[in-house]
């Protein structure tokens, strides 16, 4: 009986399992979650640089860019003055890793 009854729920989480896939490829998950990029982030992907590219260009490590885009972290007046140019003017970061 126990077989069976496990054989059973096994029959009906598998049917669960292929309708779900059914319903992600359809296009019609349960839900969606969208994560909005901080300042930080946002500046870097305006540019199209990598993080170590964008680091490079402002002088700071990789994982200190890394800190900032995840939150852990708050970059300084002067850097925050430079992520500022990079969200108006991102032509101006990409050129500096080029001069």
């Amino acid at each position: 009986m126990a077989e069976r009854k496990a054989s059973m729920s096994c029959k009906v989480l598998g049917e669960k399992l292929l309708r779900s896939v059914r319903e992600m490829k359809a296009g019609q998950a349960a839900r969606k979650t969208v994560v909005e990029p901080n300042a930080v982030a946002a500046a870097r992907q305006g540019t199209g640089l990598s993080q170590a590219q964008f680091a490079q260009a402002l002088g700071i490590s990789q994982r200190t860019l890394q800190e900032w885009e995840q939150g852990r972290r708050e970059p300084s007046g002067a850097a925050q003055s430079l992520i500022r140019i990079a969200q108006k003017h991102p032509e101006v970061v990409v050129e500096s890793l080029t001069a």
